[in-house]
């Protein structure tokens, strides 16, 4: 069993292929082999690489509360490309994981060949802010109450997931089986390290504004807590495009695999050729008609 050694910790990872390294960041409710459809597909091109974060066995799960936020896992990132020798990838990660790929990309932007953000945003809003950490303080209980099998029994289920449950019940069945699978123990940790405690996708304005990593936004057109903060990303990070996925929830990347992978390898394909350029600034315009007004 393959491990790294990262910020004093183990981690489990796999790896195929061969290529520029593609290092995929799985989300929440998933863990490394989330990713085996997109394994399959980009190892056939790329070095591909997939991790179980922190608090997700076989990798380490340190009980101390303070061993889990936002910051350590960019880090981490950082951490197992370092032990891995790689200077720099492509990082794709898909909401927990696309939160920590985008931060990865404000920390560390000489690090990154190009960013996928997929399905990051929750809990953004700043009207819902409370609400949310209310709803994760109230998950995070009853992950240590009621372990991972209760939780499965409305997490798997909600709002975003009804749509993979609905077009792939065999592939949501998997999904079902493997997040039940998991340490109840890890997810209460990192419910309250990372998602509570995670800066709103607004906040990060500033920095996003900076960026000039290539990066590709990717959202479901029924992940409604994601729709707004995928739009404000996007307009936001001038080196950034979007994608919206039709009739698609939260789990995008297992929900329509072939959308998912086309999309990104078409985006991998031209950051590799050097042609994803910044945004143009004349599309920029207060006017639909009328070319922005030269800057004073």
């Amino acid at each position: 069993m393959p491990t790294a050694q990262v910020n004093g910790l183990s981690l489990f990872y796999e790896e195929v292929g061969e290529g520029t390294p593609l290092v995929f960041v799985h989300e929440f409710a998933g863990e490394a082999r989330s990713w085996y459809l997109q394994v399959r597909f980009f190892a056939r091109r790329y070095r591909t690489i997939a991790y179980n974060a922190r608090g997700y066995p076989p990798s380490d799960a340190p009980e101390d509360p303070t061993a889990y936020s936002q910051d350590q896992a960019a880090d981490d990132i950082r951490g197992l490309l370092d032990a891995l020798g790689i200077r720099k990838a492509h990082i794709c990660g898909l909401s927990m994981g696309g939160y920590a790929t985008l931060h990865f990309g404000l920390r560390y932007p000489e690090r990154a060949l190009s960013l996928v953000v997929a399905g990051a945003g929750y809990g953004s809003v700043s009207g819902e802010r409370e609400k949310f950490r209310r709803d994760v303080e109230e998950t995070a209980l009853r992950f240590e109450r009621d372990g991972m099998k209760a939780v499965a029994e409305f997490y798997t289920k909600g709002p975003t997931r009804v749509q993979f449950k609905d077009k792939d019940p065999a592939g949501w069945q998997e999904f079902y089986d493997m997040f039940c699978a998991q340490s109840a123990k890890g997810h209460a940790l990192t419910m309250r390290g990372v998602q509570m405690s995670r800066p709103s996708v607004y906040e990060l304005e500033a920095g996003m504004e900076r960026m000039t990593v290539p990066t590709l936004i990717v959202t479901g057109d029924e992940d409604e807590p994601c729709l707004e903060p995928a739009i404000f990303m996007k307009r936001t990070i001038r080196s950034s495009g979007l994608v919206v996925m039709p009739k698609a929830g939260h789990t995008v990347n297992l929900e329509d695999p072939e959308t998912f992978n086309r999309a990104v390898l078409d985006f991998l394909t031209a950051v590799d050729a050097g042609r994803w350029p910044m945004r143009n600034p004349a599309s920029l315009s207060a006017s639909a008609i009328l070319p922005p007004e030269p800057a004073r």
